[in-house]
């Protein structure tokens, strides 16, 4: 098998890459919607109604991951530039989700108008052009300085700098941390010990993305074990009842033990490396979910849709890719800074 892998060209490696998730959801999906055909059946059992009702977040979930993967598919088979404007598109929603729930009065406006038909195109335009000495400061930089200056303009100060503070937050991780999804792609790496990477950005993509979904499972699941044997006390309750230093160092152990199994798909030439890269990737969107969380306490919500469907229909979709817009910056510089791209 190993040897039939390795004659295939770097395209059809990715095709059977995507051969095999596509084939995973779908086995899931069919388990899924067997179980809960099995359920209506059963309405009339209370027990019954209560794991219908409790299965109803993995059920969110698998159709979020359905929408991801068919993004990344798109993304490898279209090619690069189509993959930059699809997660644009992505961190349009995202962003717009994350300011419905994010008060704003006439004087943010143009704030508004800026972040969404300006910031977001210029910042995905860079990542395509591959400036990306420009594109990775030119949001903490430039925009940073620049939404004050127009919301000063607007002439109202009342409330203004927790106004830009949200402003600025939201463009920091729904533009500028998830625009580094579709910079791995971009990336020209050396050839190392007569390996060569080229063409096989997407297996570095994935392996960012299931380590860090593998770490936030299995830290969930770990949680939900923990907590019925009064093993898993919460660090900060009013931020999150879920978070606590067990099951996040079990998940995080998971997520990078995960990672360095799976150094082969990677550029890196050792487990080690790609176990330390994985540990990094789970600790950075671990916390960064964990933060997201204090901002919807904040917000007064459980999900960033708010009470109602969200605009792609993944009711919260920045509860589903929060994690991932915390890890994939940290990641994209910390490879960029390791192989001095």
């Amino acid at each position: 098998m190993n040897y039939f892998i390795k004659s295939l060209s770097p395209h059809q490696q990715v095709g059977l890459l995507f051969v095999f998730v596509f084939g995973l959801l779908m086995l899931a999906t069919v388990i899924t919607v067997a179980r809960r055909f099995r359920f209506l059946q059963l309405t009339k059992d209370q027990p019954h109604q209560d794991e219908l009702v409790q299965s109803r977040p993995f059920y969110a979930l698998l159709k979020t991951s359905w929408l991801i993967v068919i993004i990344f598919w798109l993304s490898w088979s279209m090619g690069d530039k189509v993959a930059t404007i699809l997660f644009g598109l992505l961190s349009f929603f995202a962003l717009r989700e994350f300011m419905t729930l994010s008060p704003t009065k006439r004087g943010d406006h143009r704030s508004l108008l800026l972040a969404f038909f300006m910031v977001l195109p210029i910042q995905y335009g860079l990542v395509m052009t591959e400036h990306f000495n420009l594109f990775t400061v030119f949001i903490p930089v430039y925009v940073f300085l620049a939404i004050p200056v127009v919301s000063a303009l607007s002439n109202d100060p009342e409330r203004f700098l927790e106004r830009n503070a949200k402003m600025q937050w939201g463009i920091m991780v729904c533009i500028f941390g998830l625009s580094h999804v579709p910079a791995i792609l971009l990336l020209d790496f050396p050839v190392l010990s007569e390996r060569s990477f080229d063409g096989k950005n997407m297996f570095l993509l994935f392996h960012l993305v299931l380590v860090v979904q593998m770490c936030m499972v299995v830290q969930h699941l770990s949680w939900l074990w923990l907590k019925d044997r009064g093993r898993a006390k919460a660090i900060a309750p009013n931020v999150s009842a879920s978070f606590s230093w067990l099951p996040w160092s079990i998940g995080v152990a998971s997520g990078s033990f995960v990672g360095g199994l799976l150094g082969g798909i990677t550029p890196f030439q050792y487990p080690a490396q790609a176990l330390a890269l994985s540990f990094v990737a789970c600790v950075a969107g671990s916390f960064g979910h964990f933060v997201m969380k204090a901002l919807k306490r904040d917000r007064g919500v459980t999900h960033w849709a708010g009470g109602t469907r969200s605009v792609t229909g993944a009711e919260g979709l920045l509860d589903r890719i929060d994690a991932l817009c915390f890890a994939a910056p940290v990641f994209f510089h910390t490879v960029n800074w390791y192989f001095d791209l």
